[in-house]
């Protein structure tokens, strides 16, 4: 069994959803009382937002995310694992110094969307995932378009993130408009939707949503123990 390297802390809350459903699913495929070998390298979400948010310094977030990548490159990970969307727009600036490989969550969940022959996905996150290019290229790569929330849309997803989400709070109220979201965007052509930050799997389940939803935490969890225990 290969050992996963796992970025964690953006937020706990999602994180520890990773380390359950990693160790859950090994168990499910493994048998007997199997768990993960993972090596966790938790970083200081509130470090991170003071340079993104406050200082608006990517270099300094993405420096940050890197020595947590090296860290568990020397602590004998053999792929790694970051349990938040939009951090992986770092990937292509960290994966050249580094000996061992990222899971890009955005491939793992082109690879699910294209399965199931869809072709135009919406993508619901904080603004940086929802705004840059990381997603969509990805994306169109494997031959998928994608559709944006509007300005209103985009607000309250970051916001309800940011004030709720990641602080472990989950209202009915924020799922009910998270539907009417998804419902709206589904009208606009999408037919599909990726719940594209960690935690949004944790309020709304994909089967409860309008249309066709994909839980990247999920994916990338599935994708992470496939990897590690080198199922073909």
């Amino acid at each position: 069994m290969k050992k996963i390297g796992m970025i964690g802390g953006l937020s706990w809350v999602s994180t520890a959803e990773y380390y359950k459903r990693v160790n859950e699913i090994t168990q499910e495929i493994s048998g007997g009382v199997s768990s993960a070998r993972i090596v966790l390298e938790s970083v200081n979400r509130q470090e991170y937002v003071e340079a993104v948010i406050d200082r608006q310094d990517e270099a300094a977030a993405c420096a940050q995310i890197g020595r947590s990548a090296q860290a568990l490159h020397a602590a004998g990970a053999d792929f790694i694992v970051i349990t938040c969307n939009d951090v992986h727009r770092f990937v292509p600036d960290l994966q050249p110094d580094l000996d061992i490989p990222f899971l890009h969550i955005a491939q793992v969940t082109a690879d699910a969307i294209k399965s199931k022959g869809l072709s135009k996905a919406a993508i619901l996150g904080v603004r940086k995932t929802m705004e840059e290019d990381f997603y969509p290229e990805i994306l169109a790569r494997n031959g998928i378009d994608v559709l944006i929330p509007n300005e209103a849309e985009k607000r309250f997803i970051h916001d309800s993130i940011y004030q709720e989400l990641v602080q472990n709070h989950f209202s009915s109220a924020t799922r009910e408009e998270y539907k009417n979201v998804i419902s709206s965007l589904g009208d606009r052509g999408a037919d599909c939707v990726a719940l594209a930050c960690t935690e949004i799997p944790l309020l709304l389940a994909p089967e409860d949503a309008p249309i066709q939803a994909f839980s990247t935490t999920e994916l990338h969890c599935q994708a992470a123990v496939t990897k590690a225990l080198a199922i073909p």
